[in-house]
């Protein structure tokens, strides 16, 4: 199943999004999901702020500074102000973003930090950090899983084709299978994977999926001769390592390093929690001490490390990926357009994951019955209702 390698904790997650896909629920599950969905975005943000902090001092002398955006057009207008250099493409990107800057996704929210330094009379931008949101978590973990479900199906289908096959006396590849025959074995196939989860029946090859490891990213902008610098500094620091690189080319050009990183504890439980989070727990019945002492023994009883993502990129190639050719926001809706299996079994996997990263912000206090069974089928008009109850939105057909 799912691992969220940037959560501490991960395998109590892992193990309520498989309960939940069997709507195999526990009396304790509502609270258990508030303080993983919290308390680790607490955790990674104050993780993701002393590793960035860090890097970005070891990389550059000099007064490195910081400042947060909550969206991308915070990020972008940061990133075009001041170039470290310029030519004919940077000038047309910049050109373009200046004169439609409504085309470039600016309300989309990133829940980020944004770090310079001065040289001079310029500021210079040196990269950013953000934490993956909610919705993008829940999408992205949806995504992983429906196409893991996907592989089972058409495995189950295959399964059926050889049996046919046998039955007929020929061989597997000279089964010559009409379409509409194959589309009925995919059907039943899916139909059977269903069954499985109405009925609580352990999934054949129920096996791990790809982890998330990107929950918590850096950017870090260093033109080539000095992309070593990075290697070097993580080097250089007793508390991480680099178990991953691939390098990306083609329209989205950088280098992706996973890092495993073992935060400091104390540091992170050392101050309280901040209000708004406070202000939720009480509201669930947490005096704010109780929630503090939850919070530190939720630290201290979680895994001794966790899985970071940075990106290295040169300046011009960041610019084509926030307003270029490879604009991100453009790619996540490529991903979205490309995902094969899109059946009632794959949007109730995404209306799942959804419910799931919403329920801590939601004002239900008690967990009930699940609203979102797999084996259903549902129109998205049902979630929305769902997601306006869960928020006590009032709920219903303002035209009748």
């Amino acid at each position: 199943m799912i691992t969220i390698k940037g959560f501490l904790h991960r395998d109590q997650m892992c193990d309520v999004i498989r309960r939940w896909m069997y709507c195999d629920t526990r009396p304790d599950d509502a609270d258990l999901v508030v303080k993983l969905v919290y308390f680790n975005r607490v955790f990674i943000s104050r993780y993701l702020d002393i590793f960035a902090h860090r890097l970005f001092s070891k990389l550059h002398s000099g007064n490195v500074y910081y400042k947060r955006v909550n969206t991308k057009g915070g990020l972008k207008d940061a990133i075009i102000a001041q170039p470290p250099y310029r030519n004919e493409r940077i000038d047309t990107l910049i050109a373009r973003y200046q004169s439609n800057p409504w085309r470039f996704y600016r309300e989309t929210p990133f829940h980020g930090t944004i770090y310079f330094k001065d040289d001079g009379d310029k500021t210079i931008y040196l990269g950013s950090s953000r934490i993956k949101r909610a919705r993008r978590l829940a999408e992205k973990s949806a995504r992983r899983i429906i196409d893991q479900m996907f592989e089972r199906i058409k495995k189950k289908a295959d399964a059926l084709a050889t049996e046919r096959a046998k039955f007929l006396g020929i061989p597997r590849e000279q089964l010559m299978t009409p379409p509409a025959q194959m589309e009925e074995e995919f059907f039943l196939a899916e139909s059977q994977l269903l069954d499985d989860l109405r009925e609580k029946r352990p999934i054949a090859g129920d096996g791990e999926i790809p982890p998330i490891n990107d929950v918590a990213g850096i950017k870090v902008i260093l033109e080539a001769p000095e992309e070593n610098r990075l290697m070097d500094v993580i080097s250089s620091l007793n508390d991480s390592e680099i178990v991953e690189e691939q390098r990306h080319s083609g329209r989205y050009n950088a280098t992706n390093l996973i890092i495993r990183f073992r935060p400091p504890r104390d540091e992170i439980f050392f101050l309280p929690l901040e209000e708004n989070v406070i202000s939720s727990l009480q509201d669930r019945g947490y005096s704010p001490y109780e929630s503090n002492q939850a919070f530190r023994d939720f630290v201290l009883s979680g895994e001794e490390d966790v899985f970071l993502e940075i990106i290295l990129s040169s300046y011009q190639e960041m610019l084509e990926s926030e307003i270029g050719i490879s604009m991100h926001e453009d790619r996540i809706l490529e991903q979205r357009l490309k995902q094969l299996y899109r059946g009632p079994l794959a949007k109730n996997i995404g209306y799942l994951m959804e419910y799931l990263f919403a329920f801590p912000n939601g004002n239900k206090r008690e967990l009930g019955n699940l609203p979102v069974k797999l084996w259903n089928r549902y129109l998205p008009d049902y979630f929305d209702e769902v997601l306006k109850e869960l928020f006590q939105i009032p709920v219903g057909d303002p035209l009748n």
